[in-house]
């Protein structure tokens, strides 16, 4: 009988530890999300307002202050604009709808009628029997609620973001204060860095793409005569931030609607290969050009992400996944217990967007954790 390995003691309580200290803290951001939702978002949006003050800073030279005036009031104002296109839009399209649902009832029975004839079922259901069983006013409530909590979600985002950009003021007397010797100072702020460069490189590639496909789709639907084209033009953009799903629903929603509006199959047709190509192209020849080394991150680990946040936190997880995705690593990069778990949430094995090509990785050269304390009575080095 072979002689199993022998696991030290230590390493199992320690592994333990870890996994219920993971265990532990999913459930905390389960129970806690709707506290932390917002915090999440207002995060975000705070990244979002330091890139666009620097560029107007470089391009504008404008001062440090008017800058960011001019910056907070950019991103606020696009923010509540685009709850507003969401809610008021949602609510136009929803009363369009129910305005014409007695035409809507026997194009759908047609529709399903010519699918069943197509795979050989001679008697099809019509839609009334396949939605008995189904609440839909019970669904229409509930999408409703969730839209007057996206309402009032929006102003603690607001509350948030307010107290954040305060407490800016002070964000650098603390790095010193934490960091007291100034190469683990220098170590935090390149955490810091490279988690707003990979923040901020994500939000310009998908925000450049979506204005792009948005572009493309806005004509294509305006030209086979799609209703709401607007509309969906703007779900086509936000859809766009949430990687896998957003792309079915930008390529697969319109043709359905056209399915229902228009009493030939073409338009729809037209609209699902217009769009499958309008996302083809920009997803394979345009978006991996401009990412670069922006997205470095593994997609199952995009794909896992999407799925952990949101079970976690919803939409706003499925929107935050993978920003989250690319903090998590860096700063998991940046300590040798962690360091496998940032190479494997790497695209390429490297963490590090300035590594050099002949190492398969760059450890960490010393950590706050490792550094002796400062001798008593010295001054900052």
């Amino acid at each position: 009988m072979k002689t199993p390995i022998a696991v030290p003691p230590s390493a199992v309580g320690r592994n333990a530890i870890v996994v219920i200290a993971v265990v532990a803290a999913g459930a905390a951001l389960y129970w806690l999300r709707d506290i932390l939702t917002p915090l999440a978002m207002a995060i975000f949006l705070m990244i979002m307002i330091d890139g666009v003050k620097r560029s107007i800073e470089q391009r504008t030279q404008l001062p440090d202050h008017l800058a960011g005036i001019a910056a907070v009031s950019l991103v606020v104002v696009g923010f509540f604009a685009a709850i507003a296109f969401i809610v008021n839009g949602a609510a136009g399209f929803f009363t369009d709808m129910s305005g014409i649902s007695s035409g809507i009832g026997p194009r759908i029975d047609a529709v399903i009628e010519d699918g069943a004839r197509l795979v050989g079922v001679e008697a099809a259901p019509t839609a009334q029997e396949l939605l008995t069983g189904i609440d839909l006013r019970g669904y229409l409530t509930s999408l409703a609620f969730q839209m007057q909590g996206v309402a009032s979600g929006s102003f603690f985002v607001l509350v948030y973001l307010g107290f954040l950009l305060a407490s800016q003021v002070g964000f650098r007397r603390k790095i010193v204060a934490m960091f007291p010797q100034r190469e683990q100072r220098a170590e935090a702020m390149g955490v810091f860095e490279r988690v707003r460069g990979g923040v901020e490189g994500y939000l310009w590639v998908q925000t450049v793409t979506g204005a792009m496909i948005c572009a493309a789709a806005w004509i294509l639907m305006r030209v086979v005569g799609l209703e709401h084209a607007e509309f969906w033009t703007f779900i086509i953009f936000v859809v766009g931030f949430i990687p896998v799903l957003g792309g079915a629903v930008a390529g697969l929603a319109p043709p359905l609607f056209a399915l229902v509006q228009f009493p030939t199959y073409w338009p729809a047709l037209i609209l699902l290969v217009g769009l499958q190509t309008i996302l083809f192209l920009v997803g394979n020849l345009i978006q991996p050009r401009m990412q670069g080394e922006n997205q470095n991150i593994d997609p199952v680990a995009v794909l896992l992400a999407l799925a952990l946040w949101g079970k976690l936190w919803g939409v706003v997880g499925m929107f935050l996944s993978t920003p989250l995705a690319v903090m998590a690593m860096a700063i998991l990069a940046e300590f040798r217990g962690t360091m496998w778990i940032a190479v494997l949430l790497s695209g390429d094995g490297k963490p590090y967007a300035d590594e050099p090509e002949s190492t398969p990785h760059r450890p960490p050269a010393r950590r706050p954790d490792r550094v002796k304390p400062p001798r008593p009575g010295s001054a900052e080095p």
